[in-house]
């Protein structure tokens, strides 16, 4: 991070320094966590549904921080630390983060969409990285907090930022889109994700188009040109679809997919044919990889520097995540989130791996409104049609995965919560076993059936 005055910091969010002084030093970095402060950090407590940062204030300067933001000020102040009063201190980081944006003319890649927008973070970054230093969102900071503090994290020795956000209702994205001001703005696709919040597939259009708001006039847009939503977009933007339908501009082919061993691919623009090799299971990685061949022409990366960047992507953990156990299992760890396009995913996955036998364990997936029984039944009767030999459905709506697997004639179980499960979870995850652990994250933490399984002593 560049070193920031205190004036510049009280100017930037629109507040009052509040016990000035002539010797303030410059502050090198932002922080939303007292536990985690660093010394001379500023300090930005957020407010939350249950707790107000505000509270761990004086924590955070003896910690180290230099000083505060703050919309209500502690009863007593440190004289050798700064205190900047603001009407609201998320709106404060936001202003912060976007007046320090400003200070850079580097390349900015925006990334939105309803599934595997993390993955099409890491795979644009493997790309671009082999021309540029990249900064990229750290795992999945792609909200109110973690968009500003990625962006409050720019150095001098960056030359293009790859950002990825995320929303589930309408306007997040024009917020985060106003920090960011991409160059190029990217939707990998539109799916069912928040639709609970959104009401419609077209009402989730719109509110990832919100990353049109604050794109360049003379900017890309990057499309997942075989989303039959994203192709009626029409915006006054250069705009490329990637996909393997007819009229892609980017346009993929010869899709050979190897199972767990990855997929390879052709992909062709105007400028040239790049023969592709994506050492990460599922075959939806070509849409990633279409994306970021798109963007590392836009950014003047080489063939070789392409090619070089996809084959390096390493996929994200907890995303489609191979674990191999002794006796020949695979747990594919998937548990990171779940909807209905990235079960289906999964689950295409597991029906082509390597095991002689194909175990889902699938949990509840969150925010679907009025399509949950709906779309939980229809990923239990895709199971079945897979041929998954066995299904371990767990939670209260996961109830209907398992009515779904048994009335399309394929063999499951269900169980009210994890604990319940873990007998069969051991009689069923048996050796030559591939296994796919997924369910939405916040609500099911499936990350510790993954543990639980890891953890056992397999003696075959």
């Amino acid at each position: 991070m560049l070193p920031l005055t205190i004036r510049e910091i009280e100017r930037a969010t629109g507040g009052v320094w509040w016990n000035p002084r002539e010797d303030a030093a410059a502050v090198t970095s932002v922080c939303t966590d007292s536990r985690a402060v660093t010394p001379g950090s500023l300090f930005v407590p957020v407010v939350g549904e249950n707790f107000d940062g505000h509270d761990f204030i004086d924590t955070a300067l003896r910690a180290g921080a230099a000083g505060t933001l703050c919309a209500r000020l502690p009863e007593d102040l440190q004289s050798d630390k700064f205190y900047i009063k603001v009407d609201d201190t998320r709106l404060a980081l936001k202003n912060l983060a976007a007046d320090y944006r400003s200070r850079f003319s580097i390349p900015f890649v925006q990334i939105t969409g309803s599934v595997g927008k993390t993955t099409t973070k890491e795979m644009i970054a493997a790309v671009l990285s082999q021309k540029f230093n990249i900064l990229k969102t750290p795992q999945n900071y792609n909200n109110d907090i973690g968009t500003p503090l990625t962006l409050l994290g720019l150095g001098p020795e960056h030359q293009a930022a790859v950002i990825e956000t995320g929303m589930n209702h309408f306007g997040e994205i024009h917020y985060l889109g106003e920090m960011v001001r991409p160059d190029i703005a990217v939707i990998s696709n539109v799916g069912d994700a928040h639709i609970e919040f959104l009401g419609s597939r077209e009402g989730i259009l719109n509110a990832k188009c919100e990353i049109f708001d604050f794109l360049k006039p003379d900017g890309l847009a990057v499309l997942n040109g075989d989303d039959a939503l994203l192709r009626t977009v029409h915006r006054p933007f250069d705009t490329l679809l990637c996909g393997q339908s007819e009229g892609c501009n980017v346009r993929v082919r010869e899709v050979a997919d190897h199972g767990l061993d990855g997929t390879n691919c052709i992909v062709t623009t105007k400028r040239a044919t790049y023969a592709l090799t994506i050492h990460a299971p599922g075959e939806h990685l070509v849409y990633c990889a279409s994306m970021a061949v798109a963007i590392g022409e836009r950014l003047g990366l080489t063939y070789d520097e392409i090619v070089r960047g996809v084959a390096a992507f390493q996929g994200v953990g907890s995303r489609m995540e191979v674990v191999r156990l002794p006796g020949n299992r695979i747990i594919l760890n998937d548990c990171y989130n779940a909807n209905p396009q990235s079960v289906a995913a999964g689950l295409e996955v597991l029906a082509k791996s390597t095991g002689s036998r194909k175990l889902a364990i699938l949990g509840d997936m969150g925010e679907l409104g009025d399509h949950t029984e709906a779309a939980h039944y229809n990923i239990g009767a895709l199971a079945a049609m897979l041929g998954i030999d066995f299904v371990i459905a767990i939670g209260p709506k996961a109830e209907k995965i398992y009515e779904g697997v048994v009335a399309s004639g394929g063999d499951a179980v269900h169980y009210p919560d994890k604990d319940s499960a873990q007998g069969e979870l051991l009689r069923q995850f048996g050796p030559d076993t591939s296994a796919l652990v997924k369910a939405s994250h916040f609500s099911m933490h499936f990350e510790t059936i993954v543990n639980f399984l890891k953890d056992q002593e397999y003696t075959e």
